[in-house]
């Protein structure tokens, strides 16, 4: 580490120490939480410089820039917590326009009592995160707010990436007789929430699907560069994410109930729940829309990657100027798949 870094004589009491006031105050504790917690996690040559900013090289291309706030309740769940999550989520949305995601910042809300152990707990797991995505967490902001306002723990990762210029790949490039795809099953991580939020026990532990998707996406726009379009269907779930989809590529969407990837266990908490798994929130599935011809090729690019091993053709586009999300059901009817309206699972992401 470097020796701009000044050590201080107490060390944090990361085993029994809670965040006070005095961690936002700009002054002594908040550069010994800083140099202790963050910078110990997530060392890099440009944290190291301690600076307000981060200078940082970019290859040629086209910039892909991405904000996401991160609220998750419970901070820790099964398969994750906020901290990978609020790695996962913004790398995602960079890679959703076929981009190499290559920087994050951070930018952390504390409340006031929030125990030192488990802050560096989700720090570490942040950091595992973005180490396993070949990102580097380069700039930062840490506040602290009075307790009782802040719920533990927020937080808000921007994310920089680069796209080959000569991909074109946008949520209003839907086209009529286009395949619908989506990577794997749906549903696991509001179910995972839900569960350790609510303390409900089933056969087998849903995990949340959080994962950093670019890996996928270099696979599928090396093979198929003519993706028209990708979505990670996160709030709202898959169902949203169509309407959203269709509403802006001014086109209709027919998906089939029978094609679409949900685990048993899944399906079984969302009866128990009187949910609708089309509306669970996920973090590690995307949508691909892309030309017939070439969805056969897609799908088998996405198969072979670890996280699209369920992957399935779900659905096509349709000309439709309502643009309606309807879908065949497994009883041979056809329903409609409207907007989510309301929030079944609040704090998801």
């Amino acid at each position: 580490m470097s020796a701009r870094v000044r050590r201080h004589a107490r060390t944090l009491d990361v085993r029994y120490g809670r965040i006070d006031m005095n961690h936002g105050s700009g002054g002594r504790a908040t550069t010994q939480l800083v140099q202790e917690l963050f910078l110990n996690a997530f060392d890099n040559e440009w944290l190291r410089l301690m600076d307000d900013q981060a200078r940082c090289t970019l290859p040629a291309g086209r910039l892909v820039v991405a904000t996401d706030a991160h609220v998750v309740s419970p901070l820790f769940f099964p398969g994750g917590d906020i901290g990978a999550l609020s790695v996962h989520g913004t790398v995602n949305d960079v890679a959703m326009a076929g981009a190499k995601p290559m920087y994050l910042t951070a930018a952390f809300i504390i409340e006031e009592g929030f125990a030192l152990a488990s802050l560096k707990r989700v720090v570490d797991s942040m950091a595992q995160a973005a180490r396993s995505a070949q990102v580097a967490v380069i700039a930062g902001d840490t506040k602290v707010v009075e307790r009782g306002k802040g719920d533990g723990l927020f937080i808000t990762t921007t994310g920089v990436g680069v796209v080959d210029p000569a991909l074109d790949i946008h949520v209003h490039r839907a086209q009529p007789q286009d395949c619908i795809l989506i990577s794997g099953s749906i549903g696991d991580h509001g179910i995972a929430i839900m569960s350790e939020r609510e303390h409900l026990s089933f056969q087998t532990t849903i995990l949340s699907d959080t994962a950093a998707l670019h890996g996928l996406v270099a696979d599928m726009v090396r093979v198929v560069p003519d993706i028209h379009c990708l979505r990670d269907p996160t709030r709202g779930g898959l169902a949203t994410a169509l309407n959203e989809i269709a509403d802006q590529s001014d086109v209709g969407m027919r998906i089939q109930e029978a094609a679409i990837p949900i685990r048993a266990e899944v399906r079984a908490a969302c009866e128990f729940l009187g949910l609708d798994p089309l509306y669970i929130a996920n973090e590690g599935k995307l949508i691909a829309i892309c030309p017939p011809e070439q969805a056969n090729t897609l799908l088998a690019v996405m198969r072979r990657h670890p996280l699209g091993v369920q992957s399935a053709i779900i659905g096509t586009v349709v000309a439709d100027p309502l643009h309606f999300v309807e879908m065949e059901t497994a009883f041979g009817g056809t329903r409609m798949v409207d907007w989510l309206t309301g929030d079944p699972l609040p704090r998801i992401c």
